[in-house]
């Protein structure tokens, strides 16, 4: 079982000082100050029917966006969609909001919709990786991967590889990928990084989740400068610790009552999940990170990720490691020609 200080411990990390997080949390209400309109723009959002994705689809729509909201539930979805749409209804200047399934569970669930997104939008200007799960009990995906992993990395690799070509097309472009400051703790076991022969942490787990998408982001980076391809920019983020349902698990990695316990303890510096969404948002639209990339960031700020999240032979190890395991072979998807839409 999963013990209480090691996840207070990440937890503590997460919010950095308790008091510097109570001062940015009291004096950051507001958010990203960047009044930049996304007319005309296509922006993808995984996992948003709740949480800080809803809040990125909010702001997005709010901006002018066509957003796709990629969602494992439609029904979660729709009222989502539907709450977003009654708290903008006064608005005159709003995007269009498009509910799609895409199951992180399932790569054939991600080829599905990357395809559809390929056979049907012109141009995806924004790509926010923002669905996963966190220390849930021991699990595998659909394609037998270790839950997290899967879910968190695997799936997102996957589907940015996918729609690559098409975000090169509507340059300029920017992927953004939601991690957490608990990829600190940890680093990547490449020779068993779906638990096939070792004891499972869920915490551990995550950790080595999250530091995946720190290095891929960092990876992908350097891959577009190798090819000789700019105006695509990555980053890669911690959100802060917020109250949402990502801890639902909880209870069954801890104990009975964990949740309400950790969430008594640490809410006086929990973000609200429109605070939270706040450095997604900041790196998707704001012009002052447009020439940055690969980079980390908290709080609408650069900052340091772990040891282990700059070590670029990792990044490389990590980037092959995924090409393999999600079934992508020698295909290079930097120089793939971008196939166009099919229903116009």
């Amino acid at each position: 079982m999963l013990d209480f200080f090691d996840i207070s411990f990440v937890l503590l990390r997460s919010l950095k000082s308790p008091k510097a997080t109570l001062l940015i949390n009291i004096f950051r209400l507001n958010g990203v100050k960047s009044t930049a309109k996304l007319i005309g723009k296509t922006a993808i959002v995984t996992g948003c029917n709740t949480g800080i994705g809803k809040e990125t689809v909010l702001d997005f729509y709010k901006r002018g966006a066509r957003v796709i909201m990629a969602c494992r539930s439609l029904d979660k979805a729709k009222q989502a969609k539907s709450d977003i749409e009654e708290a903008c209804k006064d608005l005159s200047e709003k995007g269009d909001i498009v509910l799609a399934k895409c199951d992180l569970n399932s790569l054939k669930s991600v080829r599905e919709f990357a395809q559809s997104v390929l056979d049907t939008e012109p141009q995806v200007n924004i790509l926010v990786n923002n669905a996963g799960v966190m220390m849930c009990p021991k699990g595998e995906t659909e394609d037998g991967f270790e839950i997290q992993f899967g879910t968190n990395h695997l799936a997102h690799f996957l589907l940015t590889m996918l729609l690559l070509p098409r975000i090169i097309n509507s340059k300029p472009a920017r992927i953004v990928t939601v991690s957490s400051a608990a990829h600190t703790r940890n680093s990547i076991n490449f020779e068993d990084p779906n638990y096939k022969k070792r004891s499972y942490s869920s915490i551990e787990a995550y950790s080595q989740s999250k530091l995946a998408n720190v290095l891929f982001s960092r990876e992908l980076a350097n891959k577009l400068k190798e090819h000789k391809i700019d105006g695509v920019n990555t980053y890669s983020l911690h959100p802060g610790v917020i109250k949402t349902e990502l801890g639902r698990h909880l209870n069954d990695t801890l104990f009975s009552g964990a949740r309400a316990l950790i969430g008594f303890v640490f809410s006086p510096f929990m973000k609200t999940p429109k605070q939270g969404a706040q450095t997604t948002i900041y790196c998707a639209v704001d012009e002052k990170c447009a020439n940055e990339t690969g980079l980390y960031y908290s709080d609408c700020a650069v900052t340091s990720p772990s040891p282990n999240a700059l070590k670029d032979d990792n990044a490389k190890r990590l980037w092959d490691m995924s090409v393999e395991l999600v079934g992508l072979g020698a295909f290079n998807l930097f120089t793939a020609p971008d196939s166009g839409i099919k229903n116009k």
